[in-house]
């Protein structure tokens, strides 16, 4: 009998990825084309039928992506940190696979700020 089979794994689902997350953006840190941030809403506009990208995430986006998710959501979805989501969902974009929209720019005028306020304030408490 082989004495590893008795033995647990070296790793488990709860390890995470074992590909560093620099090296499935190829180093990039940021995508500079599209103007992404936690809010930003994303939809699967075409299926994952002929992804040129080879990495699972990619495709996982693309699946996950059926009904419009933000980015914090995706990034949790796919257990990622929120830079490289950012960066893969670019490459989502440029490539044709999905579509964003970031939220409206709010219209401030003082009853905005005084909830604003209210809020942050509550946050700063917790």
């Amino acid at each position: 009998m082989n004495r590893h089979q008795d033995q647990d794994p070296w790793f488990d689902d709860d390890a995470g990825p074992l590909v560093p997350a620099y090296a499935l953006t190829r180093g990039r840190t940021s995508s500079n084309r599209h103007d992404l941030d936690m809010i930003t809403l994303v939809v699967t506009v075409s299926t994952g039928i002929g992804l040129s990208r080879l990495e699972h995430e990619y495709r996982e986006i693309v699946r996950f992506c059926g009904v419009p998710k933000s980015v914090a959501e995706i990034s949790a979805e796919i257990r990622r940190p929120l830079a490289v989501t950012k960066v893969l969902v670019g490459d989502l974009i440029d490539d044709g696979y999905v579509a964003y929209r970031s939220p409206r720019p709010m219209n401030v005028d003082s009853a905005d700020i005084n909830l604003l306020r209210t809020v942050l304030d509550g946050i700063r408490a917790l």
